[in-house]
């Protein structure tokens, strides 16, 4: 594989994330809205991109990428969630801090280094967010029967195992009502009126807005 710019690596990781949210090729648009930048930016990335054999881009039709581009991919995200776990693990960084300092340091190329780390932190498979981390051979592990706390069942035992959304204000959110992964977690009841919800939160009630649960990943016990 050739090696990529940070730029390169970050659009790579872009569209592997929005294929995954839309389900169909990425448009410039999509991926514009993504990198916070100018359509035409993008444009002239994903030629560059297809000249590497990383994406199979159509005009009007969108991107897709290669097996070659997905394993560039998940290499990257592979780094950025071992650091995270470091940062959280050995560090003791709150993990509302970690998502922009493992942005810097998912560009080391060194293999070594990250096969090192992933062997020094006893190769865990999920991050601090609860996200999978792909090994080196880019195989990831996902846990069986995740659902959104928003359409968990009432009075169905869970265990919080993750957000789908990891920005710094979120988390903070869930630091300050005390939510933490591995907690166990029910639904005891609904409200109509704002959609929010009323949760037993390990033997403490607790009332959730509709958004917050929404962003809470919980596997059924």
């Amino acid at each position: 594989m050739n090696h990529l710019t940070q730029s390169e690596e970050n659009y790579i990781k872009a569209i592997y994330y929005l294929e995954k949210t839309l389900n169909k090729p990425v448009g410039t648009n999509d991926l514009a809205n993504r990198m916070e930048t100018k359509a035409s930016s993008v444009t002239d990335m994903v030629r560059r991109l297809a000249e590497k054999s990383l994406i199979q881009y159509e005009k009007y039709k969108g991107c897709e990428l290669t097996e070659e581009g997905k394993k560039a991919a998940l290499k990257t995200i592979r780094k950025h969630r071992l650091w995270e776990t470091f940062l959280v693990e050995k560090l003791s960084f709150g993990w509302d801090e970690v998502h922009e300092i493992a942005e810097q340091l998912e560009h080391i190329q060194s293999v070594k280094l990250t096969n090192r780390l992933d062997e020094f932190l006893d190769f865990p498979k999920f991050d601090p967010h609860g996200d999978p981390i792909p090994d080196q051979n880019g195989e990831i592990i996902h846990r069986e029967e995740t659902v959104k706390l928003i359409d968990l069942k009432i009075n169905k035992p869970a265990e919080i195992t993750g957000v789908a959304d990891s920005s710094a204000s979120f988390l903070k959110y869930l630091d300050k009502h005390g939510i933490e992964l591995g907690m166990a977690i029910q639904v005891k009841d609904r409200f109509e009126f704002d959609h929010s919800t009323e949760v037993l939160l390990n033997d403490k009630l607790l009332n959730l807005s509709a958004e917050a649960s929404s962003k809470i990943i919980v596997q059924i016990k």
